[in-house]
């Protein structure tokens, strides 16, 4: 076995990790939203049309858990919850835009959703 099988093993499981985030409906649009800045839920929702109350919760506590979004709670009154990018979820949205540049060119268009 060579080094550069191991290191190749290697990167296909960080890609492999990236995408089981990543390659999740919705998820990169949330990402893309939040690429504008925080955002409170109704926001979200709005951002990413036709995405349903309990499916977009549940992205945004999976993004949490991964450490692309954190959940900011103001005690108000009224209460009110924002959601941001984290540094690393920062990092991602370039990464995420020439992927989607990618896509496009060579690709083709995306499916209608």
């Amino acid at each position: 076995m060579e080094a550069g099988d191991i290191e190749g093993r290697q990167c296909d499981g960080a890609v492999t990790l990236a995408f089981s985030i990543l390659g999740k409906r919705w998820n990169g649009m949330i990402l893309d939203v939040l690429g504008s800045g925080p955002a409170s839920y109704v926001a979200l929702r709005r951002g990413v049309p036709g995405i349903s109350d309990a499916v977009l919760s549940d992205r945004l506590a999976e993004l949490a858990d991964a450490g692309l979004v954190v959940r900011d709670v103001d005690a108000g009154p009224p209460v009110a919850v924002t959601y941001a990018l984290t540094p690393g979820g920062l990092e991602l949205v370039p990464v995420l835009s020439r992927l989607a540049d990618w896509a496009r060119a060579n690709l083709g268009h995306p499916a209608a959703v």
